[in-house]
């Protein structure tokens, strides 16, 4: 069974103290970093479910909240997404300063609009970020030219009823470099709420991390 190290975290940046938890396997291969959707935070029960099977398979993770409590009661701040991007990137550049953390290889989930932050994160951060994985992602909402700079393998993942989403993250395939996969779950909604579909995005995300996350 893996051992597990989990603990929260208050990741200390120039401008903000931002609340995290933090989990790390005893043989971690990798360092998944979530960016949660507008609205959201690092209690996410859908991205702690994604956290926990990523844990079982050895990757570490790390949930944060993007926005702190005042900032988060600023409605436009959850949309934001220059905001949220640079929040992510100094974060994923705190991450490099912690001595458990510094050498494992980073990955990021995104959900919804936190996708967005996700994937212009990675374009500005170029080859620090192997793979990136879109749940029911906004790619439209990510910078254009961004997009065309992301060095990472991307699965975007969107549900089958969730239509205008579906044509959002095809225009974004079209932007994104040859390592991209767009994968359609049938019958399931944007939040994949129906029985057995949010397994299902989780298999596929670790199978894209296992594949484009390891030492």
């Amino acid at each position: 069974m893996t051992l597990l190290v989990q603990h929260p975290v208050l990741i200390r940046l120039d401008a903000v103290d931002l609340k995290g938890i933090l989990t790390i396997p005893e043989d971690a291969k990798g360092l998944v970093i979530f960016s949660h959707g507008s609205g959201s935070s690092r209690l996410s029960p859908r991205n702690t479910f994604v956290s926990n099977m990523l844990n079982n398979h050895d990757f570490a993770t790390l949930l944060f909240d993007l926005l702190t409590a005042e900032e988060d009661t600023v409605y436009d701040n959850r949309f934001n997404i220059q905001l949220l991007t640079d929040r992510l990137i100094d974060v994923t550049n705190w991450t490099q300063s912690q001595p458990y953390l510094e050498h494992l290889p980073i990955g990021y989930f995104g959900a919804s609009t936190g996708a967005a932050s996700a994937l212009n994160a990675a374009g500005s951060l170029k080859t620090k970020i192997k793979a990136v994985v879109s749940r029911g992602g906004r790619p439209d909402l990510a910078d254009e030219t961004r997009l065309q700079k992301v060095d990472a393998s991307v699965l975007l993942i969107v549900g089958g009823k969730d239509e205008v989403v579906i044509q959002l993250n095809q225009k974004a395939f079209q932007l994104l470099h040859d390592n991209v996969k767009l994968e359609i779950i049938p019958q399931a909604t944007h939040l994949f709420s129906e029985p057995g579909k949010l397994e299902q995005v989780t298999s596929l995300s670790i199978n894209w991390f296992e594949h484009y996350l390891t030492l």
